[in-house]
Protein backbone atom coordinates (compact mmCIF):
# COMPACT_ATOMS: atom_id res chain seq x y z
CA UNK A 1 0.00 0.00 0.00
CA UNK A 2 1.18 3.30 -0.63
CA UNK A 3 1.82 6.12 1.73
CA UNK A 4 -0.92 8.51 0.43
CA UNK A 5 -3.28 5.67 0.60
CA UNK A 6 -1.64 4.41 4.22
CA UNK A 7 -2.34 7.81 5.75
CA UNK A 8 -5.90 7.80 4.05
CA UNK A 9 -6.65 4.64 5.82
CA UNK A 10 -5.57 5.56 9.21
CA UNK A 11 -7.14 9.00 9.43
CA UNK A 12 -10.28 7.17 7.84
CA UNK A 13 -10.71 4.71 10.70
CA UNK A 14 -10.74 7.11 13.20
CA UNK A 15 -13.16 9.18 11.31
CA UNK A 16 -14.88 6.47 10.44
CA UNK A 17 -15.93 5.74 14.21
CA UNK A 18 -16.86 9.48 14.88
CA UNK A 19 -19.88 9.38 11.80
CA UNK A 20 -20.71 6.15 13.30
CA UNK A 21 -21.07 7.54 16.78
CA UNK A 22 -22.73 10.63 15.59
CA UNK A 23 -25.36 8.69 13.57
CA UNK A 24 -25.99 5.81 16.64
CA UNK A 25 -25.74 8.46 19.60
CA UNK A 26 -26.58 11.61 18.48
CA UNK A 27 -29.26 10.33 15.17
CA UNK A 28 -31.91 12.59 16.93
CA UNK A 29 -30.20 15.66 17.87
CA UNK A 30 -31.57 19.01 15.67
CA UNK A 31 -29.04 20.99 13.98
CA UNK A 32 -31.36 23.38 12.61
CA UNK A 33 -34.82 24.36 11.47
CA UNK A 34 -35.94 24.42 7.77
CA UNK A 35 -38.46 26.74 6.55
CA UNK A 36 -40.65 27.12 2.92
CA UNK A 37 -38.54 29.78 1.66
CA UNK A 38 -35.34 27.81 1.87
CA UNK A 39 -36.92 24.73 0.23
CA UNK A 40 -38.69 26.47 -2.74
CA UNK A 41 -35.42 28.73 -2.92
CA UNK A 42 -32.91 26.02 -3.93
CA UNK A 43 -32.15 24.50 -0.66
CA UNK A 44 -29.79 27.95 0.71
CA UNK A 45 -28.43 27.74 3.69
CA UNK A 46 -29.76 24.18 4.61
CA UNK A 47 -26.99 22.56 6.33
CA UNK A 48 -27.64 18.48 4.59
CA UNK A 49 -24.04 17.06 3.48
CA UNK A 50 -20.79 16.17 4.90
CA UNK A 51 -18.15 17.78 2.99
CA UNK A 52 -14.53 17.28 4.46
CA UNK A 53 -12.51 19.03 1.74
CA UNK A 54 -13.58 22.58 2.09
CA UNK A 55 -15.88 25.30 3.42
CA UNK A 56 -17.77 28.49 1.98
CA UNK A 57 -17.87 31.40 4.43
CA UNK A 58 -20.02 34.06 3.32
CA UNK A 59 -17.80 36.50 4.76
CA UNK A 60 -14.22 35.53 3.95
CA UNK A 61 -14.84 33.15 0.95
CA UNK A 62 -13.31 29.60 0.50
CA UNK A 63 -11.44 27.75 3.04
CA UNK A 64 -9.81 24.47 1.91
CA UNK A 65 -9.25 22.20 5.28
CA UNK A 66 -9.16 25.77 7.13
CA UNK A 67 -7.25 27.49 5.12
CA UNK A 68 -7.93 30.82 3.59
CA UNK A 69 -6.52 31.35 -0.56
CA UNK A 70 -4.10 33.56 0.85
CA UNK A 71 -3.12 31.48 3.15
CA UNK A 72 -2.51 28.94 1.22
CA UNK A 73 -0.48 31.01 -1.31
CA UNK A 74 2.16 31.12 1.57
CA UNK A 75 1.71 27.15 2.62
CA UNK A 76 1.62 24.75 0.01
CA UNK A 77 4.85 23.83 -2.10
CA UNK A 78 5.74 25.71 -4.65
CA UNK A 79 8.36 24.97 -7.90
CA UNK A 80 10.48 27.96 -6.47
CA UNK A 81 9.47 30.63 -3.91
CA UNK A 82 8.21 33.52 -6.04
CA UNK A 83 6.12 30.90 -7.53
CA UNK A 84 1.93 29.67 -7.63
CA UNK A 85 1.22 26.83 -5.36
CA UNK A 86 1.45 23.27 -6.74
CA UNK A 87 -2.37 22.21 -6.89
CA UNK A 88 -0.93 18.69 -6.42
CA UNK A 89 -0.40 19.86 -2.70
CA UNK A 90 -3.60 21.13 -2.70
CA UNK A 91 -5.21 17.57 -3.07
CA UNK A 92 -3.27 16.37 -0.85
CA UNK A 93 -4.67 19.05 1.91
CA UNK A 94 -8.05 18.23 0.70
CA UNK A 95 -7.37 14.41 0.68
CA UNK A 96 -5.29 14.47 3.78
CA UNK A 97 -6.16 17.68 6.11
CA UNK A 98 -2.31 17.59 6.28
CA UNK A 99 -0.08 20.26 4.39
CA UNK A 100 2.29 18.52 2.47
CA UNK A 101 5.58 18.89 1.73
CA UNK A 102 7.01 19.68 -1.94
CA UNK A 103 8.42 16.12 -1.35
CA UNK A 104 5.25 14.46 -1.02
CA UNK A 105 3.77 17.08 -3.78
CA UNK A 106 6.32 16.09 -6.33
CA UNK A 107 5.77 12.42 -5.64
CA UNK A 108 2.35 12.90 -6.69
CA UNK A 109 3.56 15.15 -9.66
CA UNK A 110 5.22 11.93 -10.89
CA UNK A 111 2.30 9.52 -10.34
CA UNK A 112 0.40 11.75 -12.00
CA UNK A 113 2.46 11.06 -14.78
CA UNK A 114 2.46 7.58 -14.59
CA UNK A 115 -0.99 7.18 -14.50
CA UNK A 116 -1.70 9.56 -17.38
CA UNK A 117 -2.23 7.36 -20.08
CA UNK A 118 -5.40 8.09 -22.08
CA UNK A 119 -6.78 4.71 -23.68
CA UNK A 120 -7.03 4.82 -27.18
CA UNK A 121 -10.73 4.12 -27.75
CA UNK A 122 -11.46 7.28 -25.80
CA UNK A 123 -9.61 9.50 -27.96
CA UNK A 124 -11.38 7.62 -30.82
CA UNK A 125 -14.99 8.22 -29.34
CA UNK A 126 -13.12 12.06 -29.50
CA UNK A 127 -12.45 11.38 -33.09
CA UNK A 128 -15.96 10.29 -34.04
CA UNK A 129 -17.83 13.74 -32.41
CA UNK A 130 -17.76 17.01 -34.66
CA UNK A 131 -15.51 19.56 -34.40
CA UNK A 132 -18.22 21.94 -33.60
CA UNK A 133 -19.44 20.03 -30.73
CA UNK A 134 -19.17 22.05 -27.13
CA UNK A 135 -15.71 21.06 -25.47
CA UNK A 136 -17.83 20.36 -22.42
CA UNK A 137 -20.25 17.62 -24.51
CA UNK A 138 -16.78 16.33 -25.76
CA UNK A 139 -15.06 16.10 -21.90
CA UNK A 140 -18.44 14.36 -20.61
CA UNK A 141 -18.38 12.00 -23.16
CA UNK A 142 -14.70 11.50 -22.83
CA UNK A 143 -15.32 10.66 -18.90
CA UNK A 144 -17.67 8.60 -19.23
CA UNK A 145 -15.97 6.51 -22.10
CA UNK A 146 -12.95 6.04 -19.81
CA UNK A 147 -15.23 4.09 -17.37
CA UNK A 148 -14.23 0.73 -19.15
CA UNK A 149 -11.37 1.30 -17.01
CA UNK A 150 -12.84 1.48 -13.50
CA UNK A 151 -11.05 -0.66 -11.08
CA UNK A 152 -14.41 0.34 -8.39
CA UNK A 153 -16.83 -0.95 -11.61
CA UNK A 154 -14.89 -4.11 -11.60
CA UNK A 155 -14.47 -4.99 -7.89
CA UNK A 156 -17.92 -3.82 -6.52
CA UNK A 157 -19.15 -6.91 -9.39
CA UNK A 158 -16.73 -9.25 -7.72
CA UNK A 159 -18.16 -8.74 -4.16
CA UNK A 160 -16.02 -6.95 -2.15
CA UNK A 161 -16.82 -6.30 1.20
CA UNK A 162 -18.73 -1.92 1.86
CA UNK A 163 -15.87 -1.06 4.26
CA UNK A 164 -13.28 -1.85 0.94
CA UNK A 165 -15.24 0.60 -1.64
CA UNK A 166 -12.83 3.70 -0.70
CA UNK A 167 -9.54 1.42 -1.98
CA UNK A 168 -10.34 1.16 -5.35
CA UNK A 169 -12.64 4.54 -5.69
CA UNK A 170 -9.07 5.81 -4.82
CA UNK A 171 -7.44 4.21 -7.87
CA UNK A 172 -9.80 5.45 -10.03
CA UNK A 173 -9.89 9.27 -9.05
CA UNK A 174 -6.38 9.11 -9.27
CA UNK A 175 -6.32 7.91 -12.76
CA UNK A 176 -8.91 9.87 -13.73
CA UNK A 177 -6.90 13.09 -11.96
CA UNK A 178 -3.95 12.06 -13.96
CA UNK A 179 -5.62 11.85 -17.34
CA UNK A 180 -8.38 15.03 -17.14
CA UNK A 181 -5.37 17.51 -18.63
CA UNK A 182 -4.67 15.03 -21.71
CA UNK A 183 -8.26 14.97 -22.48
CA UNK A 184 -8.66 18.63 -22.21
CA UNK A 185 -5.64 19.25 -24.11
CA UNK A 186 -6.96 16.32 -26.72
CA UNK A 187 -9.74 18.53 -26.96
CA UNK A 188 -8.96 21.72 -27.35
CA UNK A 189 -5.74 20.60 -30.06
CA UNK A 190 -8.79 19.24 -31.79
CA UNK A 191 -11.55 21.95 -31.62
CA UNK A 192 -9.35 24.71 -32.12
CA UNK A 193 -5.63 24.13 -33.22
CA UNK A 194 -4.54 21.99 -35.91
CA UNK A 195 -5.37 18.51 -34.44
CA UNK A 196 -1.64 17.39 -33.34
CA UNK A 197 -1.28 15.91 -30.16
CA UNK A 198 1.47 17.34 -27.44
CA UNK A 199 2.57 14.52 -25.51
CA UNK A 200 3.04 15.19 -21.79
CA UNK A 201 6.68 16.05 -20.58
CA UNK A 202 7.67 13.49 -17.59
CA UNK A 203 9.19 17.24 -16.35
CA UNK A 204 6.77 19.18 -15.61
CA UNK A 205 3.94 19.17 -13.04
CA UNK A 206 0.13 18.36 -13.01
CA UNK A 207 -0.70 21.94 -13.82
CA UNK A 208 2.25 22.83 -16.26
CA UNK A 209 1.91 19.88 -18.02
CA UNK A 210 -2.07 20.82 -19.02
CA UNK A 211 -0.37 24.20 -20.50
CA UNK A 212 2.09 22.69 -22.18
CA UNK A 213 -0.04 19.91 -23.70
CA UNK A 214 -2.26 22.75 -25.21
CA UNK A 215 0.53 24.52 -26.52
CA UNK A 216 1.69 26.73 -24.19
CA UNK A 217 5.38 26.55 -23.22
CA UNK A 218 5.85 29.96 -20.34
CA UNK A 219 6.99 29.94 -16.97
CA UNK A 220 4.60 32.58 -16.88
CA UNK A 221 1.58 30.60 -18.22
CA UNK A 222 2.70 27.51 -16.07
CA UNK A 223 2.28 29.78 -13.06
CA UNK A 224 -0.96 31.24 -14.01
CA UNK A 225 -2.17 27.17 -14.61
CA UNK A 226 -1.14 26.10 -11.13
CA UNK A 227 -2.83 29.77 -9.93
CA UNK A 228 -6.13 28.48 -11.51
CA UNK A 229 -6.00 25.24 -10.90
CA UNK A 230 -5.82 25.83 -7.09
CA UNK A 231 -8.45 28.81 -6.74
CA UNK A 232 -11.03 26.78 -9.04
CA UNK A 233 -10.61 23.37 -7.27
CA UNK A 234 -13.35 23.35 -4.76
CA UNK A 235 -16.28 25.10 -3.36
CA UNK A 236 -17.91 22.72 -0.39
CA UNK A 237 -20.42 20.16 -1.19
CA UNK A 238 -23.56 21.83 -2.21
CA UNK A 239 -22.51 23.60 -5.60
CA UNK A 240 -24.18 21.58 -8.21
CA UNK A 241 -20.56 20.20 -9.79
CA UNK A 242 -19.78 18.78 -6.72
CA UNK A 243 -23.67 17.81 -5.17
CA UNK A 244 -24.01 16.12 -8.33
CA UNK A 245 -20.68 14.38 -8.16
CA UNK A 246 -21.61 13.19 -4.55
CA UNK A 247 -25.53 12.42 -5.22
CA UNK A 248 -24.55 10.10 -8.39
CA UNK A 249 -22.15 8.50 -6.43
CA UNK A 250 -23.94 7.45 -3.41
CA UNK A 251 -26.05 5.26 -6.13
CA UNK A 252 -22.12 3.47 -5.95
CA UNK A 253 -21.77 4.78 -9.49
CA UNK A 254 -17.96 4.97 -10.91
CA UNK A 255 -16.07 7.42 -10.37
CA UNK A 256 -16.10 8.04 -13.47
CA UNK A 257 -20.56 8.53 -13.75
CA UNK A 258 -19.69 10.60 -10.57
CA UNK A 259 -17.56 13.01 -12.08
CA UNK A 260 -19.32 13.20 -15.34
CA UNK A 261 -22.84 14.25 -13.78
CA UNK A 262 -20.71 16.81 -12.21
CA UNK A 263 -19.54 18.22 -15.40
CA UNK A 264 -22.56 18.37 -16.91
CA UNK A 265 -24.09 20.69 -13.78
CA UNK A 266 -20.72 22.53 -14.55
CA UNK A 267 -21.80 23.17 -17.84
CA UNK A 268 -25.20 25.34 -16.91
CA UNK A 269 -25.18 28.83 -17.52
CA UNK A 270 -25.77 29.01 -13.68
CA UNK A 271 -22.33 27.32 -13.04
CA UNK A 272 -19.21 26.89 -14.63
CA UNK A 273 -20.74 28.44 -18.39
CA UNK A 274 -20.48 31.21 -16.30
CA UNK A 275 -17.01 31.71 -17.27
CA UNK A 276 -18.18 32.08 -21.21
CA UNK A 277 -20.90 34.19 -20.41
CA UNK A 278 -18.78 36.86 -18.60
CA UNK A 279 -16.59 37.32 -22.24
CA UNK A 280 -19.16 37.12 -24.27
CA UNK A 281 -20.71 40.74 -22.49
CA UNK A 282 -17.51 41.66 -22.30
CA UNK A 283 -17.00 41.85 -25.82
CA UNK A 284 -20.93 42.60 -26.83
CA UNK A 285 -20.11 45.96 -24.81
CA UNK A 286 -16.43 46.83 -26.29
CA UNK A 287 -18.50 46.22 -29.76
CA UNK A 288 -21.05 49.23 -28.31
CA UNK A 289 -18.57 51.25 -26.56
CA UNK A 290 -15.57 51.22 -28.90
CA UNK A 291 -11.88 50.90 -28.20
CA UNK A 292 -10.96 54.81 -27.02
CA UNK A 293 -7.71 55.40 -25.15
CA UNK A 294 -9.74 58.16 -22.95
CA UNK A 295 -10.45 56.14 -19.74
CA UNK A 296 -13.04 58.82 -18.46
CA UNK A 297 -15.27 58.16 -21.63
CA UNK A 298 -14.67 54.42 -21.54
CA UNK A 299 -15.56 54.73 -17.74
CA UNK A 300 -19.02 56.70 -18.54
CA UNK A 301 -20.03 54.63 -21.38
CA UNK A 302 -19.05 51.07 -19.14
CA UNK A 303 -21.40 52.45 -16.39
CA UNK A 304 -23.87 52.99 -19.18
CA UNK A 305 -23.60 49.82 -20.39
CA UNK A 306 -23.96 48.29 -17.38
CA UNK A 307 -27.28 50.23 -16.40
CA UNK A 308 -28.97 49.35 -20.13
CA UNK A 309 -27.94 45.74 -19.42
CA UNK A 310 -30.07 45.89 -15.76
CA UNK A 311 -32.95 47.67 -17.70
CA UNK A 312 -33.36 45.23 -19.35
CA UNK A 313 -33.77 42.54 -16.93
CA UNK A 314 -30.95 40.98 -17.46
CA UNK A 315 -27.27 40.41 -15.22
CA UNK A 316 -24.27 41.65 -15.00
CA UNK A 317 -22.28 37.86 -15.73
CA UNK A 318 -19.95 37.64 -13.08
CA UNK A 319 -21.39 39.14 -10.25
CA UNK A 320 -23.49 38.26 -7.40
CA UNK A 321 -22.67 34.45 -5.48
CA UNK A 322 -25.53 32.40 -4.29
CA UNK A 323 -23.59 32.12 -1.06
CA UNK A 324 -20.59 34.95 -0.92
CA UNK A 325 -21.48 38.50 0.93
CA UNK A 326 -18.25 39.99 -0.11
CA UNK A 327 -15.87 40.14 -2.74
CA UNK A 328 -15.30 36.42 -3.75
CA UNK A 329 -11.10 35.79 -2.88
CA UNK A 330 -10.44 33.29 -6.34
CA UNK A 331 -11.53 37.24 -8.01
CA UNK A 332 -9.01 39.10 -5.78
CA UNK A 333 -6.23 36.02 -6.34
CA UNK A 334 -6.28 36.63 -10.18
CA UNK A 335 -6.18 40.71 -9.54
CA UNK A 336 -3.13 40.09 -7.55
CA UNK A 337 -1.96 37.66 -10.00
CA UNK A 338 -2.46 40.01 -12.52
CA UNK A 339 -0.90 43.19 -10.67
CA UNK A 340 2.48 41.10 -10.23
CA UNK A 341 2.57 39.57 -13.93
CA UNK A 342 0.43 41.96 -16.17
CA UNK A 343 2.01 45.75 -16.86
CA UNK A 344 -0.77 46.99 -18.71
CA UNK A 345 -3.68 45.18 -20.79
CA UNK A 346 -7.01 46.86 -22.34
CA UNK A 347 -9.32 43.88 -21.68
CA UNK A 348 -7.99 43.79 -17.85
CA UNK A 349 -8.25 47.08 -17.43
CA UNK A 350 -11.98 46.75 -18.38
CA UNK A 351 -12.35 44.15 -15.69
CA UNK A 352 -11.25 46.19 -13.42
CA UNK A 353 -13.15 49.07 -13.74
CA UNK A 354 -16.15 47.12 -13.88
CA UNK A 355 -14.98 46.30 -10.48
CA UNK A 356 -15.35 49.79 -9.47
CA UNK A 357 -18.59 50.48 -11.26
CA UNK A 358 -21.08 47.34 -11.19
CA UNK A 359 -21.03 47.20 -7.47
CA UNK A 360 -22.44 50.65 -6.20
CA UNK A 361 -24.91 50.20 -9.31
CA UNK A 362 -26.28 46.85 -7.93
CA UNK A 363 -26.05 48.17 -4.50
CA UNK A 364 -28.03 50.93 -5.14
CA UNK A 365 -30.90 48.26 -6.91
CA UNK A 366 -31.99 47.88 -3.12
CA UNK A 367 -32.71 44.34 -4.33
CA UNK A 368 -29.21 42.63 -4.39
CA UNK A 369 -27.69 40.71 -1.51
CA UNK A 370 -24.17 40.32 -3.53
CA UNK A 371 -23.34 42.73 -5.72
CA UNK A 372 -19.43 41.91 -5.44
CA UNK A 373 -17.54 39.90 -8.48
CA UNK A 374 -16.95 36.35 -8.25
CA UNK A 375 -13.86 34.01 -9.82
CA UNK A 376 -16.02 33.92 -13.24
CA UNK A 377 -15.43 37.97 -13.42
CA UNK A 378 -11.80 37.56 -14.17
CA UNK A 379 -10.88 34.48 -14.75
CA UNK A 380 -11.51 35.02 -18.87
CA UNK A 381 -9.44 38.17 -19.36
CA UNK A 382 -6.18 36.74 -17.55
CA UNK A 383 -6.53 33.68 -20.01
CA UNK A 384 -6.80 36.45 -22.83
CA UNK A 385 -4.23 38.26 -22.21
CA UNK A 386 -1.62 35.14 -22.66
CA UNK A 387 -3.24 33.98 -25.41
CA UNK A 388 -5.82 31.46 -24.36
CA UNK A 389 -8.99 33.20 -26.58
CA UNK A 390 -11.22 30.59 -27.37
CA UNK A 391 -13.75 31.26 -24.26
CA UNK A 392 -15.95 27.99 -24.83
CA UNK A 393 -13.22 25.95 -23.31
CA UNK A 394 -13.22 27.57 -20.03
CA UNK A 395 -15.35 25.73 -18.09
CA UNK A 396 -13.40 22.69 -19.52
CA UNK A 397 -10.56 23.76 -17.68
CA UNK A 398 -12.99 24.66 -14.42
CA UNK A 399 -13.68 21.16 -14.51
CA UNK A 400 -10.24 19.94 -14.58
CA UNK A 401 -9.69 21.77 -11.75
CA UNK A 402 -12.83 20.93 -10.05
CA UNK A 403 -11.82 17.69 -10.19
CA UNK A 404 -9.65 17.71 -7.24
CA UNK A 405 -12.04 18.80 -4.61
CA UNK A 406 -14.90 16.79 -5.88
CA UNK A 407 -12.77 13.30 -6.22
CA UNK A 408 -11.13 14.04 -2.81
CA UNK A 409 -14.27 13.98 -1.43
CA UNK A 410 -15.98 11.11 -3.54
CA UNK A 411 -12.94 8.98 -1.69
CA UNK A 412 -14.08 9.99 1.41
CA UNK A 413 -17.79 9.55 0.82
CA UNK A 414 -17.06 5.88 -0.20
CA UNK A 415 -14.27 5.89 3.61
CA UNK A 416 -17.59 7.15 5.54
CA UNK A 417 -20.32 3.84 3.54
CA UNK A 418 -22.28 7.79 3.16
CA UNK A 419 -26.11 6.08 2.40
CA UNK A 420 -27.58 6.67 -1.29
CA UNK A 421 -29.06 10.16 -0.52
CA UNK A 422 -33.17 10.37 -1.03
CA UNK A 423 -34.19 13.26 0.70
CA UNK A 424 -37.98 13.74 1.19
CA UNK A 425 -40.51 15.83 -1.12
CA UNK A 426 -43.96 17.29 -0.83
CA UNK A 427 -46.52 18.14 -3.25
CA UNK A 428 -47.85 22.07 -3.99
CA UNK A 429 -51.12 21.20 -1.41
CA UNK A 430 -48.72 19.92 1.20
CA UNK A 431 -47.04 23.10 0.93
CA UNK A 432 -49.94 25.28 0.90
CA UNK A 433 -51.78 23.18 3.73
CA UNK A 434 -48.44 24.24 6.32
CA UNK A 435 -48.57 27.92 5.16
CA UNK A 436 -52.28 27.81 5.56
CA UNK A 437 -53.33 28.83 2.17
Amino acid sequence: MDQIKKKLLEKGEKECAVVKRLISEFGNVVVESVNIDQILTGMKGMTSLLTVTSKLDPENGIRYRGYSIQELQDKLPKTSPDGEPLPEGLFLLMLLGELPTLEQTQSLSKEWFERSHVPDHVKKVLDAMPLEAKPMTQFSTAIISMATDSLFQKAHRAGISKNDYWDTTYEDVMNLIARLPVVAAYIYRRTFKDGTFIEPDPKLDWAANFAHMMGYDDEEIYRLFRMYMCIHADHEGGNVSAHATHLVGTALSNPYYSYAAGMLGLAGPLHGYANQEVMFWIYEMIKVIGDSDDKEEIRTQIEAYVRKTISEGKVIPGYGHAVLRVTDPRFTAQQQFAEKYVADDKLINIVNMLYDIVPPILKSLGKVKNPWPNVDAFSGALLQHYGISEYFFYTVMFGVSRALGVLAQLIWDRMYNLPLERPSSETLEWFKEKAGI
